[in-house]
């Protein structure tokens, strides 16, 4: 991080050069620039490895080098040539490591041996494999409680170690699995299932090809899933209108230029992405998107009325279709005056939209965590649901919906039994095929979890990955409550901040990267993810692990099962170590549906998909038809006091050089911001109204009736190009700032989009805005 940093706007396109540059500095800096290139060369291909960064789609024919900038920089960051061992952790304490910033934590390079906590010292120090394992053991055992304890995963978890791992809590005695898609898509979960009966999206890459027309709410390719630009660049160049509805205009997808083909990178010829680009105000999705349903019934009642063909899909609403009626006449209720103060957007703007979706034959409608981290996100989501059903474009080649999910295999992980809700486990068949009496209670999601952890409930949280403290929202109420717990297990790859914030007991076990040979008793082993799509996929290592001290997630699971729970003849956990095709069979045991002829299946180039059956309009839902959902109201953060002259829309962001909690480097240079992370993004109009000035320094503080106050100094006002009354702070910093109940009605997750704030001077004094009445 630089001491001076530096904002100067970048105006050239996603891609091109500013991507080969910034990808050769990461494998330089992380000394494998030969190895490093040689192993992008098997990323995402049918017999090489996923790719451990995003989940989009796989393809079946992949390019020479199937790989983006952000999928490149991840391999990178794994493969490094830096060793973070015990001689490092001799050198510093814990209390000194936790005033390291995140970028420089994992950047002390891939852990090579499990370490212990010494209280004596403060100090992690080295232990044996057996010793911590049993350790471990002797400690869940102990627990009176099994309630006590949680069982968390990130979404880089293959869907070998998710099943046994599943399977190892439930065994133990809870359904306590919140996992990363808590935090960014159970919206999803728990939205379509309702509208359309699968609780994942419906397109498949195919369907890009198909398309004449594409909707883009909340997700920003260019940073987050930049492969997708591969299948937008060539839909643009076929004329296919793309209409973005998106706070901030983000690069990605105002225009591109593939580094992949030689003769873009040297002509400079760029592809324009937007045809159409509406900056939304942040929770103001739900409105825009309900302005332009009401445009395309308006549109639907001129055509009508001139005698020709309605615009609305008549037949498709009449045989699939459920709460039609009801929902028009909701929209014919609504204002276009107040649609337009809620959008931030004008009446024009989106009859524009609807005018294109109506002569449309085919739409995707795209979102991400824009629409997700809301108060209403829920709603939100079944608003795009039914934008799409008006026109009957699901169960239609070129159309759907398409959650852009962000780990690599958050989706696949769910699909084979990771979730808090044992509603969605096959529970019967896990205990005649394992032999006991699976636990029937709902467990605990992230924000639940949260809670129990303040409420001191919780004795022991085993992280299968992932760096959960600093994900998490309300930052400064959990870590003093973190430290008051028995017990926290944290496996990794790399040194995080979740680390270090430990309870009275804690380890850190390294393991096996999924770029990395897995050798077990019965030889190599392959792994399988699920992508965005719902396609399953071998993924098999390709370089030697970092360490010989390492093991893989899946021994790791089955060492610590063996070590905690009674012995069942039933739970085969040496032989599922030694040969990870048996888990695999247990998995197709347990979801034949989908797992049927696993081994074989998952190395067809593409993948197989699971079962989907709303792409053949079979509606697995309790009306048996696709469900039109009437929303409440217009307003998407439903706390939120009203937005006046002190308090503004906070929405938590992500720079070109990071992925989740992972951070590259200090260089977004889509948004010109070099050298530091510690910005609010203003409106020249916001700063100018609140007496402030771009490079002043400031602290933001939440808004909130509990009296907790949440604060986030040092930041430098950055003038930007960005709705009044919104501002944008970088992830995972500004997470100190979302209070852990302002989450989403109905699948609790955190609504990081929106978060009341008010800016100030540094050293002036606080006055809190007066809240709305309750």
């Amino acid at each position: 991080m630089n001491e001076k940093p530096l904002f100067k706007p970048y105006d050239h396109p996603s891609g091109g050069w500013g991507s080969a540059r910034s990808l050769g500095n990461i494998l330089v800096r992380e000394g494998v620039l030969g190895s490093g290139t040689l192993a992008l060369t098997r990323q995402n291909k049918v017999d090489g490895f996923q790719c451990v960064s995003c989940a989009w789609v796989k393809p079946a024919q992949p390019l020479p080098f199937e790989i983006c900038e952000n999928g490149a920089k991840a391999t990178a960051w794994e493969i490094t040539a830096h060793r973070c061992t015990p001689a490092f952790f001799a050198k510093h304490t814990v209390t000194e490591l936790l005033e390291w910033d995140d970028y420089h934590l994992e950047q002390a390079g891939r852990l090579t041996q499990p370490m212990r906590y010494d209280v004596a010292t403060d100090k992690y120090v080295a232990v044996g494999w057996g010793t911590a394992i049993a350790e471990i053991g002797r400690a869940l055992r102990a627990m009176e409680d099994r309630k006590s304890v949680v069982f968390y995963s990130s979404g880089r978890t293959s869907n070998e170690a998710s099943y046994l791992y599943a399977l190892f809590a439930r065994v133990y005695g809870n359904n306590n699995l919140p996992d990363s898609s808590n935090m960014c898509h159970e919206t999803t979960s728990v939205a379509l299932p309702e509208t359309i009966g699968v609780p994942v999206g419906t397109v498949s890459l195919d369907d890009f090809a198909e398309t004449d027309c594409i909707f883009f709410f909340g997700q920003n390719p260019g940073s987050n899933s930049p492969r997708m630009l591969h299948g937008l660049q060539a839909a643009s160049q076929r004329g296919v209108p793309i209409i973005v509805y998106n706070p901030l205009r983000e690069r990605g997808l105002e225009r591109f230029i593939n580094p992949q083909s030689p003769r873009q990178m040297l002509s400079g010829h760029e592809t324009r992405i937007a045809s159409q680009y509406n900056q939304v105000k942040a929770g103001g999705d739900l409105a825009a998107l309900t302005g332009i349903c009401k445009a395309v019934v308006g549109l639907d009642d001129e055509a009508r009325a001139a005698g020709r063909h309605g615009v609305l899909d008549d037949a498709f609403i009449a045989e699939h279709a459920h709460g039609f009626d009801t929902f028009v006449a909701w929209l014919r209720e609504q204002h276009w005056g107040e649609l337009e103060q809620r959008a931030g957007l004008s009446r024009a703007a989106m009859e524009a939209s609807a005018a294109i979706y109506a002569r449309a034959k085919a739409v995707i409608g795209i979102y991400g965590m824009g629409l997700t981290q809301h108060r209403a996100g829920v709603e939100t989501v079944q608003m795009v649901a039914n934008l799409l059903l008006m026109r009957g474009n699901i169960g239609r080649a070129g159309a759907g919906i398409c959650p852009v999910r962000g780990h690599s295999n958050v989706q696949g992980q769910r699909t084979v039994g990771i979730t808090e809700k044992p509603a969605l486990v096959p529970m019967d068949r896990l205990a005649a095929q394992y032999g006991f009496t699976p636990p029937r209670e709902e467990g605990l999601s992230t924000v639940d979890a949260c809670q129990a952890i303040l409420d001191g409930k919780i004795n022991a949280f085993v992280m299968l990955g992932g760096n959960f403290v600093r994900a998490i929202p309300d930052r400064g109420q959990m870590e003093p409550a973190w430290r008051r717990m028995k017990l926290t297990v944290n496996v990794a790859t790399k040194l995080n901040r979740s680390h270090l914030v430990h309870g009275e007991a804690s380890y850190i076990l390294p393991v096996i990267g999924r770029i990395e040979k897995d050798r077990q008793a019965s030889g190599l082993q392959d792994l399988s993810i699920e992508d965005s799509t719902g396609c399953i996929h071998g993924s098999r290592g390709v370089r030697s692990p970092a360490s010989p001290h390492l093991i893989s997630e899946v021994r790791l699971v089955c060492e610590m099962a063996k070590a905690t729970l009674d012995a069942n003849p039933k739970l085969t956990w040496d032989a599922w170590r030694d040969d990870y095709r048996l888990i695999r069979r247990s998995i197709g045991e347990t979801y034949p549906e989908i797992f049927y002829d696993y081994d074989r299946r998952m190395w067809e180039p593409g993948g197989f998909r699971r079962p989907m059956p709303a792409r053949e309009r079979k509606w697995k839902t309790k009306t048996g038809r696709a469900n039109f959902i009437t929303p409440r109201g217009l307003d998407e953060d439903l706390d939120m006091p009203e937005v006046g002259h002190g308090t503004l829309r906070m929405m938590t962001l992500r720079s070109n050089d990071q992925f989740n909690t992972t951070v590259y480097g200090y260089s977004d240079r889509f948004r010109g911001i070099e050298g530091t992370r510690k910005v609010v993004l203003m409106n020249r109009a916001d700063i100018d109204r609140l007496g402030l000035a771009p490079g002043q320094r400031v602290t933001v503080r939440t808004t909130s009736k509990d009296n907790i106050e949440r604060k986030l100094g040092g930041l430098t006002v950055v003038a930007y190009n960005i709705p009044v009354g919104c501002v944008g702070s970088y992830y995972p910093e500004a997470n100190v700032l979302l209070p852990l109940w302002h989450y989403a009605e109905g699948s609790k997750t955190p609504a990081a989009k929106s978060i009341p704030v008010t800016v100030h001077k540094e050293g002036d004094a606080v006055v809190e805005p007066a809240m709305a009445a309750e």
